[in-house]
């Protein structure tokens, strides 16, 4: 079944109209792209879904300062999401959380190699992409995973169109020099 479509305008009234039972349209409309920008900023699936209902407290205790003049619902509500997790991502308990995470991946790591021996040559191309800067990797995902162009992802995210050609085009380089270094 897929999902409903609405106008800007019909999105807009739902987050103007206070009720709580509409409320649940936006999430279900947006909480899936909210939460691939902020599972890029956030390594920790657990903590980033919590992140994610803390964006959608904030977007619901801030609805009345959104303005249309200014922007996409979309962009406002990324903001809010980017920006929290970015918050997070500074906070004590983000950090435990990672190591913990960290910790546990190791674990893993080690008992994958003990039953299975990997070559150099099968590197996980995730692991490679996830080395590369947040906001590099948001903008590859954008253009290469959603279907975004170049212009969309600059009026989504609200930065210059050179902005996202510089940052796709450094993540590229990064990533060929990275598979260069691995092929060889």
């Amino acid at each position: 079944m897929s999902k409903p479509q609405y106008t800007q305008e019909q999105l807009i009234a739902i987050l103007q109209s206070g009720k709580p039972e509409e409320f649940g349209v936006l999430y279900d409309y947006f909480s899936g792209a909210l939460y691939g920008v902020i599972s890029k900023i956030i390594d920790n699936n657990d903590v980033a879904q919590d992140i994610l209902q803390e964006s959608f407290v904030k977007i619901w205790e801030k609805s009345n300062s959104f303005d249309p003049s200014k922007g996409r619902l979309f962009t406002w509500m990324l903001n809010i999401a980017r920006n929290t997790a970015i918050d997070a991502s500074r906070s004590k308990h983000v950090k435990a959380a990672a190591k913990i995470q960290n910790t546990e991946d190791n674990v893993r790591m080690i008992d994958n190699q003990m039953s299975v021996s990997q070559s150099e040559e099968s590197m996980d191309v995730s692991e490679i992409v996830n080395k590369l800067l947040p906001e590099h990797r948001v903008i590859l995902d954008m253009m290469y995973f959603q279907g975004f162009s170049q212009d969309e992802v600059s009026k989504e995210l609200g930065i210059p169109l050179g902005t996202v050609k510089t940052r796709a085009r450094n993540a590229i380089i990064k990533l060929r020099e990275t598979f260069k270094f691995v092929i060889d």
